[in-house]
């Protein structure tokens, strides 16, 4: 088979139809050059070249396999620069698990970053709830997930990348709405729209824990797993909802927002998680995109 060197030897040749002129092109000596132009036609078992004391002439085959050269140094140089870049961590495929509510704001904003940073990043996007998540990073489905904690497995690392207020999702109409924020006690024994248990988890057991330290005791008419299904929910008239800031970008007519005082004031965290034995060169490269997109404040490695 022939080699690399031997088809630079030929293209040059090719192109400048000068033995001399070609091997001043790649800075080498003329009879090394014919040397490799003539091993090739050996190989290949045609003449590629016509030659004379003063001429040079591609023959039909020559003019056939200079297309075919070219591509195949083409490829040759592209596979080297995507593997100088892989290696280098500019290039590579990232697979992220993320939650819906990551989708509405933080996923987004990490996205477009990571076209204008990474261009030669490959992103695959995979919807998964958190549990789904651990299982697919475990099982190196996933790269990154964006994650609710707690997340204490000791394969992963961790890094907090958002921490966002509740807000309260009102009707028009709704008395509420003539304040300008909102506390716990005010949906106490007034109808609201509650997160599933067992779908929406992190939110179900975020909200009863603030109830209960408040005593607030709300009347739950619907239980529910997606948020933009209790903002449509809330849109019927069906009760009032609380939700993460970013749910705010859905823009549902008919329902406005307010902000809703907890303490801590700001307890809707998500996480960044990652294989602490993932070696692809561009993970860092990545996470390090992730923490600088995340406010000053946030960022908490773990």
């Amino acid at each position: 088979m022939f080699e690399l060197s031997q088809l630079r030897c030929f293209v040059a040749t090719a192109e400048e139809l000068h033995f001399g002129r070609a091997a001043q092109r790649l800075n080498m000596t003329q009879p090394p050059l014919s040397r490799q132009v003539q091993l090739l036609e050996r190989i290949l078992g045609v003449t590629l070249l016509d030659r004379t004391s003063r001429s040079v002439r591609l023959t039909p085959a020559g003019r056939a396999f200079l297309l075919e050269a070219r591509r195949i140094l083409r490829l040759a140089e592209s596979a080297a620069l995507a593997t100088r870049r892989i290696a280098s961590g500019d290039a590579g495929q990232i697979a992220i698990g993320f939650t819906a509510v990551s989708g509405y704001s933080f996923l987004p904003r990490l996205v477009i970053l990571s076209n204008a940073r990474l261009p030669n990043a490959d992103l695959t996007l995979r919807e998964m709830v958190t549990r789904e998540q651990v299982e697919a990073l475990l099982t190196g489905r996933i790269d990154i997930g964006l994650v609710r904690p707690p997340m204490d497995r000791v394969e992963f690392a961790t890094a907090r990348v958002l921490s966002e207020p509740l807000v309260a999702a009102l009707p028009n109409g709704d008395p509420r709405l003539v304040k300008a924020s909102l506390t716990l006690a005010d949906f106490d024994a007034g109808p609201l729209i509650m997160y599933s248990p067992e779908g929406a988890g992190y939110f179900y057991n975020m909200l009863t824990t603030l109830f209960d330290a408040h005593g607030v005791a709300p009347n739950y008419v619907q239980h529910v797993t997606q948020i933009h299904s209790m903002l449509a929910l809330v849109h019927a008239g069906l009760g009032a909802a609380i939700v993460p800031e970013s749910a705010m970008s859905l823009h549902f007519d008919d329902v406005q927002f307010r902000p809703v005082e907890t303490t801590p004031d700001r307890p809707v965290e998500l996480y960044m998680a990652w294989r602490k034995d993932n070696e692809s060169p561009i993970l860092q490269t990545f996470i390090d995109l992730c923490l600088a997109e995340a406010s000053p404040a946030d960022p908490d490695e773990r």
